[in-house]
């Protein structure tokens, strides 16, 4: 195997349109973010975006999109916004990022939604979730009576939550769009609300994932861009979200609502809009993502299983790793909560590690982050 990092700048329209055919298995994009649009979107805002290329005796073999090791330490490109990460390679062809992992100059690296489409392990695997895919190709009547026969009193209780709203609030309706911005201004000042009263670190208040957002709902490109649906009661606005739509495929991304109208679920309304609405909106499947919020069993029609955990190199950092390792071990006999206090700091700061590679902002939102939470 060979292996050549480069900036994604420098590939050719030739090897993009390869890298996007790949992406694509039996005909059906896997995801927009393992296209090479989100790579180029993640480059405009961020100067670290590189590209690995991969041949073997066949010739080129596959790419991953990264960001130059720092410390040692290397990330899939847009991580941890990106919900799906990996290796997009030839079809047939299994491409192990422990085998090219130093090869790129580093000792380390942390993947948070690793989709494994070679069947080659990534590394040390901490945990493994399903991406939620509801599959709207045979139209949202035939789905949403297969899940009605599931999941009956479910959709039942949408129904009536539907009918509580009109009645209370105004006629419902979907729009699609943000001309002007102002939708995505009202989901920043929503979402950044939520994860103060969470405790949760604020994407919206890293400064390159804001301008990626911002830049995705700005883009004209008709075959990939941010999309935002919004929710309306009459003249008010009751949710909105911004996903990541490449063709048939929409990836549900950054959700929320106004509290005013959370007793008939207004997040999931807009759900049930952008599916009744899939045909005119060319749509055949929406990506609700991986985590462990209760309501997406409600509307799975499958899952891709996806992967967290870490590739460690042999090195001083990975010394450290291992220190940390036994530290959480040690931990665990504490009783309560302080067992948990090892594992919920190295979450924290391999999220915000992501986020900011320098080591003082970093350390400046993960002392923010912590107060928060305490707070």
């Amino acid at each position: 195997m060979h292996v050549k990092s480069v900036s994604i700048r420098d590939l050719s329209d030739a090897q993009l349109q390869q890298w996007r055919a790949w992406a694509c298995q039996d005909d059906q994009l896997v995801s927009p973010y393992l296209l090479p649009d989100f790579a180029i979107a993640v480059d405009k805002v961020r100067a670290d975006v590189r590209v690995a290329l991969i041949e073997d005796e066949a010739g080129p073999a596959g790419y991953f999109a990264y960001h130059a090791p720092h410390r040692l330490a290397v990330r899939p490109v847009g991580a941890p916004m990106s919900d799906y990460q990996g290796v997009v390679a030839r079809p047939g062809v299994a491409i192990c990022p422990k085998d090219f992992l130093s090869r790129l100059g580093a000792g380390f690296m942390a993947y948070e939604n690793w989709w494994n489409g070679s069947a080659c392990p990534a590394g040390e695997t901490r945990e493994r979730d399903g991406s939620v895919v509801v599959d709207l190709s045979d139209g949202p009547e035939a789905y949403f009576a297969d899940r009605k026969a599931i999941h009956k009193s479910q959709f039942k209780k949408m129904e009536r939550r539907r009918r509580n709203a009109e009645r209370d609030f105004g006629p419902l309706r979907l729009t699609t769009g943000d001309p002007d911005g102002q939708l995505f201004e009202t989901l920043t000042r929503w979402k950044s609300s939520q994860y103060g009263a969470t405790g949760k670190l604020d994407v919206f208040a890293i400064d390159w994932a804001r301008q990626l957002l911002k830049n995705l709902n700005a883009s004209d490109n008709p075959d990939f861009g941010g999309e935002v649906f919004a929710l309306w009661f009459g003249d008010e606005l009751a949710a909105v979200e911004i996903g990541l739509r490449a063709g048939d495929v929409y990836h549900s991304w950054f959700p929320a609502y106004d509290d005013r109208f959370a007793k008939v679920s207004p997040g999931l309304l807009l759900l049930h809009e952008i599916f009744h609405a899939a045909p005119e909106l060319g749509l055949s499947r929406v990506d609700l993502g991986k985590g462990g919020t209760h309501y997406k069993t409600y509307y799975a029609s499958y899952e891709v299983p996806l992967d967290s955990g870490r590739i460690i190199a042999p090195s001083f950092a990975a010394l450290g790793l291992r220190t940390w390792d036994l530290a959480e071990a040690c931990a665990s006999v504490l009783p309560g909560k302080l067992s948990q206090l090892p594992v919920r700091a190295r979450r924290r700061w391999s999220q915000i590690s992501a986020f900011e590679p320098e080591l003082g902002p970093r350390l400046a939102t993960f002392a923010r982050s912590f107060r928060a939470e305490a707070s």
